[in-house]
């Protein structure tokens, strides 16, 4: 194994952790599925990694390949991911946990996202990251017209959901 490619890609997966975190709370019910799906993603750049040619940002690559796998796993339903063996070379980057006590509002806000088909969960996501609709197009592979419309309509869907609620 390269010495150099791997330490290039733990800085920064290091810096980008967060992008995985943030997606493994919109598909993770729970901290156990929370970490096994970190760990998936993680498995599955590490695995594509040699590939990445560097056309797009480092993070909008880490987004496509990590909301492509949460996708993947859960668009099954299945309540366990099948997981390989953890690298020791990966044991070197931090796990940050996040803290729901600290973040009520949040947590109303990603059990209302947490409703939402799959793609819906994923163009909220960016869009809540402040990335732009060129990115978040060519990161899910639509037009920006049609980021933007679905988005309008996802925010009407959210509003409805919090609505019910009593949090809007």
């Amino acid at each position: 194994m390269n010495t150099n490619l791997e330490q290039e890609f733990v800085a920064l997966l290091e810096d980008n952790q967060n992008i995985l975190h943030k997606i493994c709370r919109l598909y993770a019910s729970d901290v156990a599925s929370h970490q096994d799906l970190f760990q998936e993603m993680v498995i599955q750049l590490w695995r594509s990694y040699p590939k990445f040619k560097g056309d797009s940002k480092f993070s909008t690559w880490a987004y496509r390949v990590s909301l492509n796998t949460a996708i993947s796993l859960y668009r099954t339903k299945r309540n366990k991911i099948t997981t390989v063996d953890w690298d020791q070379s990966f044991a070197n980057i931090k796990y940050e946990e996040y803290n729901s006590e600290e973040e009520e509002q949040l947590k109303f806000l990603y059990d209302a996202v947490r409703q939402l088909n799959d793609i819906d969960k994923a163009l909220v996501y960016m869009y809540l990251e402040d990335k732009d609709y060129a990115e978040i197009s060519e990161t899910l592979g639509i037009s920006e017209v049609n980021a933007r419309v679905k988005m309008n309509r996802i925010k009407g869907k959210i509003k409805e959901i919090l609505a019910k609620k009593g949090i809007v």
